[in-house]
């Protein structure tokens, strides 16, 4: 879709003679010729157009691409995405431009009206579904779809390249899923791996390696899945693939030069499955060596039997043990000394003491955890996935009628529909071809691997009905109603109750409908909606890969990126489980915090490493604006940027993104003409002189600002470059604010707007397409209708599934 901002109209003559000059004879200046029209109503729309915009939109200027002298503002319907680009710069008050004369906002909200009552009364006599290509499952849906298929979790990072993404961040969108003969190389692969691995046949010992990030402090409780009075080391989820032998070692971290850390002083390494005590190791304290030198730097001054040991120290860290097929905990951790300092510490992060660390005696680490195995072999065990697939065990001569059962029940759930005679005959071929020369097992894993590798189950397929017109909307069967609800709602495959009511033809009736829509959001699945779908809207995502500069922000650690995730994760789930007002996002006085990240947020009273709901005081914290995970991933390394921030919030949550910037834009000057190091709002200050930048900088560097008392990653701060931060703003159609409750009130007041921007992208990911002009009154009916109750999630959410995009499609249109 086309962008365009209404831009300052050319030289100073232009505005002087534009003044002069009534909206008629204003008309005939800029076309140059006489427009002959009937005297418009005063405050009809086309006299509010001719006032404010035609004298820059016009066929003969077409600032921005824009033309609407030439459009009927009485007949929307008849250039639709021109007026709905017109509607979404009205909201936004962005229309007409600073410096030009303005309408009072009843009579922008009267032309809004207009507008929209036109355009969805045209949409509603004549509806548009739209239309998406055929749908590739993405990384994301495969592995849950293997998870909900076979009961098996695999990493699917090492068998599928990542994804791309559409220009709104969704890597669920059909367009960019294409198809290449690598990739399909890469799912005959996957196919191959994940039907031995479900069966318990792997295809040989490998070696699983598990490394902790190098800036994550270990210094307390890591995880719930480890015992209270441990520190540091992980805990891993690992799928042991047969009942066999494996070998767990464990290699400590080293500094620059290294040499393990935390040397001088006795510690014990436990090692556990599943809780239970496999090992525990003795780190450190050798007293059979020269006394340890006071540093790293001592040892390598001459001390060279303590500087082997300083490099070997972990040479003997390994275990090797009986593990029962299945998905295991493995535990790896310190257990805390008594001569430990108690509670979370704040170690400093700066790059270069962190490497070195010339600290001896400090704590002990764990760098990684590697699995390798499996070895002596005695079974594929008694797994979720074997117990998922082997409903029946053949006797005698009846291997033929089990298999046949087996594998049309999963291609039942794989395909998303009842299987013909057609597709039992084809995978059961494969099962004969491989039995023939193997166990039943071996032939139903064959099976398992074609139906892994076939169409219907890595591409959902929506097929126009015969008798449908050429371009004619039509509604979609109950199966593949059932696809888009569970791939919306779970990033999967339907279970067995969605899919019998899809297969009895009952899912199309409203109550069924509901009714599916309330058990799918209640199930564990629905967190899909807080991973992937927030995930990408927020760009929380960007979080993993945020790179705060260590000395400016020394108290940036993993442990902290990683509380920033949770807390944003846990608000959200909250929100979403709890069926709270969509609004409620943004002004919620509750977030969830543990020690580490209340204290980065200076919220005292909250101890040790668990998350737990907190409620807030007024002021610096509540709502999602205040979270350090958005603050930071919409900052540079080594500033704050209230650009990146308003560019954030006008395209997440105002829902009228900016257009994007010319590419000649000069970088801000560090310091100004006196040399004093500038703000970062004065540096800003000089850029929007130039009358270029300052069109779109209008917009968002007043929201950015009142952020402006957060720092790069998070913290509150007073000052900045030495100067009191000045965290107000003004908008282009002069709504004032100042700081986080500034605009939470200013948000607040636009919550409307805020709904519609969530619905346009929730259904944007529901349907896995653009959204286009056509689909703008579908939005604005499910938050009409979701508004009447409260802007609930499920009133949102129910809306969609509703809605003519998500129900309907359009047949090809045969050109």
């Amino acid at each position: 879709m086309a962008r365009f901002v209404f831009a300052l109209c050319g030289a100073a003559w232009l505005a002087a003679v534009a003044s002069a000059l009534d909206s008629s004879s204003r008309i005939e200046a800029f076309t140059g010729a006489a427009v002959q029209q009937p005297a418009a109503d005063p405050g009809s729309p086309r006299a509010v157009f001719d006032r404010y915009c035609i004298s820059c939109h016009n066929q003969r200027l077409k600032t921005a691409g824009l033309s609407l002298d030439a459009v009927d503002p009485a007949s929307p319907a008849e250039h639709a995405e021109i007026w709905e680009k017109v509607v979404r710069k009205l909201r936004a008050g962005t229309m007409p431009p600073i410096g030009r004369p303005r309408p009072d906002k009843p009579a922008v909200a009267a032309l809004i009206a207009s507008l929209e009552t036109g355009l969805d009364s045209a949409a509603a006599a004549r509806p548009n579904p739209g239309r998406a290509p055929l749908h590739r499952l993405n990384r994301t849906e495969y592995a849950n779809a293997i998870r909900d298929l076979l009961a098996l979790d695999v990493d699917v990072r090492a068998l599928l390249p990542a994804d791309d993404t559409d220009e709104h961040g969704f890597d669920n969108v059909a367009e960019v899923l294409t198809v290449s003969p690598a990739l399909m190389e890469r799912y005959l692969f996957a196919a191959r791996k994940i039907g031995r691995l479900a069966l318990g046949y792997p295809t040989g010992p490998g070696v699983e390696l598990y490394t902790l990030p190098r800036m994550l402090a270990q210094d307390d409780r890591l995880s719930e899945d480890l015992p209270f009075g441990s520190r540091g080391g992980a805990a891993v989820r690992h799928f042991f693939p047969a009942d066999a032998e494996y070998k767990i070692k464990i290699k400590l971290k080293s500094n620059l030069y290294d040499y393990i850390l935390g040397l001088g002083r006795p510690q014990q390494l436990d090692v556990r499955l599943d809780g239970a005590l496999v090992k525990r190791f003795t780190v450190g304290g050798r007293s059979d060596l020269n006394p340890p030198p006071p540093s790293f730097s001592g040892a390598m001054r001459g001390n060279s039997e303590y500087e082997i040991y300083a490099h070997d120290a972990d040479a003997g860290l390994d275990v090797t043990l009986p593990v029962k097929a299945g998905r295991r905990t493995v535990g790896v951790f310190f257990t805390r000394q008594a001569w430990e300092q108690e509670g979370v510490l704040q170690p400093v992060q700066t790059g270069y003491p962190l490497a070195v660390n010339e600290q001896h005696d400090g704590l002990a680490a764990v760098d990684s955890i590697a699995i390798d195995g499996p070895f002596k072999i005695t079974g594929p065990g008694d797994t979720p996935s074997r117990r998922r697939i082997l409903l029946c065990t053949p006797r005698g001569g009846d291997e033929d009628a089990c298999a046949k059962r087996i594998l049309s029940t999963v291609a039942r759930r794989a395909y998303r529909r009842p299987v013909s005679d057609d597709d039992v005959r084809t995978i059961v071929e494969f099962y004969k071809t491989g039995r023939k020369d193997g166990t039943f097992e071996s032939g139903i894993q064959f099976a398992l691997e074609r139906i892994l590798i076939d169409p219907d189950f890595l591409f959902r397929a929506e097929r126009d009905p015969s008798g449908v017109k050429a371009g004619a909307p039509y509604r979609l069967s109950d199966l593949e109603l059932a696809s888009r609800l569970s791939f919306f709602l779970w990033s999967s495959i339907p279970d067995d109750e969605l899919l019998d009511e899809a297969a009895r033809g009952r899912l199309k009736e409203p109550g069924v409908l509901a009714a599916q829509v309330r058990r799918m959001m209640a199930d564990p699945r629905a967190n899909a909606l807080v991973d992937n779908f927030a995930g990408q809207w927020l760009v929380l995502r960007n979080i993993r890969d945020a790179a705060p500069d260590p000395d400016l922000f020394p108290d940036f650690d993993e442990n902290l990126r990683e509380a920033f995730r949770r807390e944003t994760e846990l608000f959200i789930g909250s929100q979403v489980k709890d069926d709270r007002s969509v609004p409620e996002l943004l002004t919620a006085n509750y977030t969830f915090l543990n020690e580490r990240l209340a204290r980065h947020y200076g919220i005292p009273g909250v101890q040790g490493t668990r998350f737990r709901r907190v409620t807030l005081d007024a002021g610096q914290r509540g709502g999602l604006l205040g979270h350090g995970s958005l603050l930071t991933v919409t900052s540079y390394p080594n500033r704050t940027s209230p650009v990146l921030r308003g560019k954030w919030l006008l395209e997440n949550i105002l829902g009228t993104p900016p257009p994007p910037p010319p590419p000649d834009v000069p970088a801000l000057k560090d310091k100004g003409e006196n040399g004093r190091p500038q703000s970062v709002r004065e540096r800003l200050e000089d850029h929007r002189r130039n009358a270029t930048c300052a069109a779109c900088h209008a917009q968002m560097d007043p929201l950015g600002f009142a952020l402006d008392h957060f720092d790069a990653v998070g913290k509150w701060r007073d000052a900045d470059a030495g100067t009191t931060v000045d965290a107000s703003g003004t908008l282009p159609d002069g709504s004032t604010f100042k700081g986080l409750d500034g605009l939470r009130t200013l948000l607040d007041s636009r919550r409307e707007q805020f709904v519609a921007t969530v619905t346009e992208k929730l259904l944007a990911y529901a349907l896995g397409r653009g959204l286009e002009a056509y689909d703008m009154p579908a939005v604005r009916k499910i938050v009409r209708d979701a508004g009447a109750d409260g802007h609930h999630w499920s009133a949102v959410v129910l809306g969609i599934v509703d809605s003519v995009p998500f129900r309907m499609r359009r047949a090809e249109s045969g050109n």
